[in-house]
């Protein structure tokens, strides 16, 4: 194993995708049995998402959930991967995290984005719309300002105020720049657009201004990382999300997982099937060999200190021998 990676962190992000033939709370349940799996392989953090109203995601609170994880390890790191702002009052945001820190103090972790649902619908029910993002600073500041005790309302935020909950900001967009001015930890993805995260990642890094929550830049960069004993089972572990995604884009829902050997027999129309392609390339995925290889690649040229895997499919027992492959690339 190279120091690169023997220096670089590595976590998980699980968005508790429902699969076919099983219920949303199977797909909770999995995520709780998940982490405790990460955390006697050494993994960092585990983190948890937030998605509204979609058939193939049961993370819709991820602060809940996020309790339920941690609540099932001890020492494993928890968070959210992310919260997303524009959905909630800071107020209540900064109250779900200093209770999370107060019950398991220093292992929880607030991932912050600026989402605002999937459809024209769920943002109605939401009660937002598209522009909410662009409030997204304020909000931040908002929320950060809970912690420090410097509401302008005169409020105080319990329990949250006085305690130290690391923020990251999940860098779509504009959110480079603006964990940058925040002085925050930035995650930024995904892996198959390697010059775009480049350019974020140098941006964030030229811009970046020390805060109370981060001396210097810390770059967590996110993406799908699939090992198997071969490359034809790594990319068998691709296989059902890719179809999902490609079913979204011409149907769009986003469906619950299916089996691989079921995409594979499917009759598929050339827009489907170009969607479905593109789906497949770009991440990081082969034998231990192979994929050692592309994240000693990934890590010289973003100079990242930590990976975020956000691989799922629908074979849990295939993706923890996945984890385990990687953590043994990981730890030598």
């Amino acid at each position: 194993m190279s120091s690169l990676i023997a220096s670089t962190r590595f976590s998980v992000l699980d968005r508790s995708r429902t699969r076919d033939g099983h219920t949303h709370p199977e797909a909770l349940r999995d995520t709780v049995r998940l982490a405790g799996e990460l955390e006697k392989l050494g993994y960092h953090r585990l983190w948890v998402s937030e998605h509204h109203g979609v058939p193939g995601v049961a993370g819709s609170a991820p602060t809940v959930l996020a309790a339920a994880v941690a609540a099932a390890t001890r020492t494993i790191r928890v968070g959210t991967g992310g919260v997303m702002l524009p959905n909630h009052r800071p107020l209540v945001v900064a109250e779900q995290f200093g209770v999370l820190e107060s019950l398991f103090p220093g292992r929880i972790d607030m991932g912050l984005g600026r989402s605002v649902g999937f459809t024209d619908g769920v943002r109605r029910a939401l009660g937002g719309d598209k522009e909410d993002a662009e409030d997204f600073e304020a909000q931040l500041r908002e929320l950060l300002g809970w912690f420090r005790g410097t509401s302008p309302t005169g409020v105080h935020a319990r329990p949250a105020e006085g305690l130290a909950v690391p923020p990251f900001v999940l860098a779509m967009g504009e959110g480079a720049g603006i964990a940058a001015r925040l002085g925050l930890p930035m995650v930024i993805g995904d892996l198959r657009n390697r010059d775009k995260i480049r350019r974020g990642i140098d941006h964030y890094r030229d811009a970046f201004r020390p805060s109370a929550w981060a001396s210097e830049p810390y770059v967590v960069v996110s993406g799908t990382i699939a090992v198997a004993a071969t490359p034809e089972e790594a990319r068998r572990l691709l296989i059902p999300e890719a179809w999902s995604m490609a079913y979204s884009r011409t149907h769009g829902t986003f469906p619950p997982l299916p089996p691989a050997e079921r995409v594979e027999a499917l009759t598929m129309s050339a827009k489907e099937r170009g969607f479905y392609e593109s789906g497949l390339t770009g991440h990081i995925a082969g034998t231990e060999e192979q994929v050692a290889h592309e994240l000693e690649t990934v890590l010289k040229e973003t100079g990242a200190q930590e990976v975020l895997v956000t691989t799922s499919t629908y074979d849990r027992e295939a993706l923890l021998d996945s984890y385990r492959r990687l953590a043994a690339i990981t730890s030598g």
